[in-house]
């Protein structure tokens, strides 16, 4: 597949979360592969040492990764400044790490409540809050909410994942009116069933068949398909695009 390159991009500074495997691998994939200056954090230590070894020769830039636990977030604090240290300021930052682990209306307690809101939404207005200075300082910026399919679909057994990722929709559009005179963008990301690893151990073939009939288009999506969405997003093509939902789904219905 070719794929778009964006000038505006080069030696751009992101930030994102969840990069080490899945959707936000494809996503520090693509950004490094525009010029970028990457960094990324996760919990999979393996998996994302094994990311910026894969990365690191050929790039302009080199990813750079730090461990961070996001429901923590002292060590969120600590670790964005850090990274705006390292990277020099802080122009885009992809809000995509979550989880989806299924649950039912019984498996649900308050603590179980609070740690799914935490795991999923929280640490999205925290990582936000985090760079903004930054991007007032660069005077502009652009930040990406991962939203979900799942709650416009109302898929069973994930409700407290579907109660973040309609309440991350309302928190792209408030930032974006807070922050829009400061020329920071926000928008939200809402991706359909994209084929990673650990959505294929919750569907059977069956399954993804049945997913694939649903869509308008044939084909399963894959984590670049997502990243082609951010890259633009994300560059100054988009310069007039905020406050809104933009779906990479094939017509998923």
């Amino acid at each position: 597949m070719t794929t778009a390159h964006y000038p505006s991009l080069i030696d751009k500074r992101v930030i994102v979360t969840g990069g080490g495997s899945g959707i936000g691998e494809g996503l520090v994939t693509a950004f490094v592969q525009q010029g970028a200056h990457v960094a990324f954090v996760d919990i999979a230590d393996a998996d994302s040492a094994a990311l910026v070894d894969r990365l690191s020769p050929p790039a302009r830039h080199a990813p750079v990764y730090r461990h961070c636990d996001l429901t923590d977030l002292d060590q969120l604090a600590t670790v964005f400044a850090d990274l705006e240290t390292a990277l020099g300021g802080v122009d885009i930052l992809i809000n995509n790490a979550g989880n989806d682990d299924r649950h039912s209306i019984d498996d649900v307690t308050p603590e179980y409540w609070d740690q799914r809101l935490n795991v999923n939404l929280r640490h999205q207005f925290f990582a936000a809050k985090a760079v903004v200075p930054a991007m007032k300082r660069a005077g502009g910026g652009a930040i990406l909410n991962f939203g979900s399919i799942s709650w416009h679909l109302a898929l069973p057994d994930l409700i407290l994942y579907q109660t973040c990722k309609a309440a991350i929709e309302g928190l792209t559009r408030s930032l974006a009116r807070d922050l829009g005179r400061d020329n920071i963008r926000v928008n939200t990301i809402v991706p359909g069933n994209v084929q990673t690893p650990r959505q294929e151990k919750w569907y059977t073939p069956k399954g993804e068949a049945e997913i694939v009939a649903a869509q308008c288009l044939d084909g399963r999506i894959q984590p670049a398909d997502v990243a082609a969405l951010v890259l633009f997003l994300a560059s100054d093509d988009a310069r007039m695009c905020t406050g809104h939902d933009y779906f990479i789904d094939a017509g998923w219905r």
